[in-house]
């Protein structure tokens, strides 16, 4: 990051005093004209101001009083800006052109977002996928492919870097190398979880991580609630894959819902715990997503297509996939038998055969018995 003017620096002053919220910081600069005015204002005009202010309904505390003046200390400013250019670390706040037009109109916007990598494209659809963290294996294909196929068709696709469904998303985004971009409930410096390190780092290279908290803030549970509302708001559409029905994904739904967004959801057996909540939300009138065109018809003017009508997913299947497909197109093949024709072991041949169903190019006719699915990519 350079800083490309003085103003900068003001700008990421205001931004970062603990506890001074968008609406204070709006309040406060109403009333001064900009953040290098309030940073050199006297003591007296600063009480003044929030004098003012209570009048006027912004109601401020000497803490926030005290963490005003306490902050103006230009040493300390200078040196955490120094720490986010060497770490790469860039931030927008609410009064830069490139900050994103969704996140101005939501409750309790954030004024100052950090973010490293590239910054958020507004002219394109964005699609947030949330779910589980303990995920079933069908959650987790189900979250790469339609994530691959929505990225494929250059839709963004946000989610929570969590354990789990996010992570799966963020990965189907990445192996069609599409946009995606992990929105953070701790310190734009830290990976969390640490096991997503490769993840935090790739997705940098496209799309990038976004957090409104600053450097060394600790993954405290209560962020994650709040951060949710930065997913929903961005988005286009939320889609919910495997959700308990006391989830942390349907606060992310039920802000989206506030904010007026599409809800989607995969729909999960009857019988299944993880799916609890994406069922229920399918009840209440979430849109059933079974294939990627249920979303993309609603976000694209124009639908892709192959000559036969189905979607355009070129590219689809890998290597080990492609050898079960040929195996199976010329005749039906029973698992055992498959075991034996590939040489992969049951739980590595059971996964590949998920996600060739989940792409619709086999299925079962009975229990443990394969065969292509006429209707399917050819």
């Amino acid at each position: 990051m350079e800083i490309r003017n003085e103003d900068d620096i003001y700008k990421f002053w205001i931004g970062s005093i603990p506890n001074l919220k968008a609406n204070k910081i709006e309040a406060i600069l109403e009333h001064f004209g900009s953040p290098r005015d309030v940073y050199y204002a006297s003591y007296h005009a600063i009480e003044d101001m929030i004098k003012t202010c209570d009048i006027d309904g912004s109601r401020f505390t000497d803490r926030d009083l005290e963490s005003i003046i306490i902050g103006r200390d230009m040493d300390i400013i200078k040196k955490n800006m120094e720490y986010l250019i060497r770490h790469g670390i860039e931030f927008v706040t609410m009064l830069d052109n490139s900050y994103p037009d969704k996140l101005k109109h939501i409750y309790d916007s954030p004024f100052l977002l950090y973010y490293k990598g590239r910054p958020l494209a507004c002219n394109k659809k964005i699609i947030s996928i949330v779910g589980a963290r303990e995920c079933s294996l069908y959650g987790r294909d189900t979250a790469k492919y339609l994530a691959g196929a929505l990225a494929k068709e250059d839709i963004i696709i946000v989610s929570g870097l969590a354990r789990g469904i996010d992570s799966y998303a963020h990965l189907g985004a990445l192996s069609v190398e599409g946009i995606t971009y992990g929105i953070m409930g701790c310190g734009i410096d830290i990976c969390y979880p640490v096991e997503n390190i490769n993840l935090y780092m790739d997705m940098q290279i496209k799309g990038g991580i976004i957090s409104e908290y600053g450097p060394g803030v600790k993954p405290l549970a209560y962020h994650f609630p709040m951060r949710n509302r930065i997913i929903s708001a961005l988005s286009d559409g939320i889609l919910v894959i495997e959700a308990r029905e006391k989830s942390g994904s349907l606060i992310t739904v039920d802000m989206g819902l506030d904010q007026g967004k599409n809800i989607y959801a995969v729909p999960g057996r009857i019988t299944d715990k993880l799916s609890g909540g994406s069922n229920n939300l399918l009840k209440i009138g979430a849109k059933v997503v079974t294939s990627p065109m249920d979303i993309l018809e609603d976000l694209l003017e124009f639908i892709p297509s192959s000559e036969s009508g189905q979607l355009k997913l070129s590219g689809i299947l890998n290597d080990d996939e492609q050898t079960i497909y040929e195996l199976i197109k010329h005749s039906p093949k029973h698992i055992e038998e498959l075991v034996d024709l590939t040489g992969f072991d049951i739980g590595n041949l059971m996964e590949k055969l998920l996600s060739l169903e989940l792409k619709d190019m086999i299925n079962q006719p009975m229990k443990n018995y394969f065969s292509i699915n006429i209707n399917g990519h050819h």
